[in-house]
């Protein structure tokens, strides 16, 4: 008797000390990529289109849509800037190699943006 109250008693603390781990939804890491995709297009498309996309709001609005916690909020905020400064430390005028890698960007975006809506909406 006294071994099953230590026994309830340490399976207690162990689910009061153990923090639950939000799961992520399946679509996350494309997600993740579509938000570097979207920060590479806000550095890249005022370089080389004068007249451009908000990229950086319509980020806030997917992650609003979304209505991630906070740790997916940041990772998706992370994606975003990183995106941005992969090509922020190459390009300082918009070259053939970034006029090149805004088009494929802005195709991979539609592709991961429509492969998510397709697979996962509701």
């Amino acid at each position: 008797m006294k071994h099953l109250r230590f026994l309830v008693t340490a399976l207690l603390l162990c689910t009061v000390t153990i923090p639950a781990w939000a799961i992520d939804p399946p679509y996350q890491r494309q997600m993740e990529r579509l938000a570097e995709i979207m920060g590479s297009l806000y550095f890249l498309q005022p370089l080389c289109q004068a007249d451009s996309t908000d990229w950086r709001t319509q980020m806030a609005d997917l992650i609003s849509l979304d209505e991630p916690d906070e740790d997916r909020r940041q990772r998706l905020a992370g994606a975003f800037n990183g995106g941005y400064t992969a090509f922020a430390r190459f390009h300082r005028a918009c070259t053939p190699a970034a006029q090149e890698a805004l088009t494929r960007l802005l195709i991979e975006a539609e592709q991961t943006a429509r492969d998510i809506h397709t697979r996962f909406a509701e």
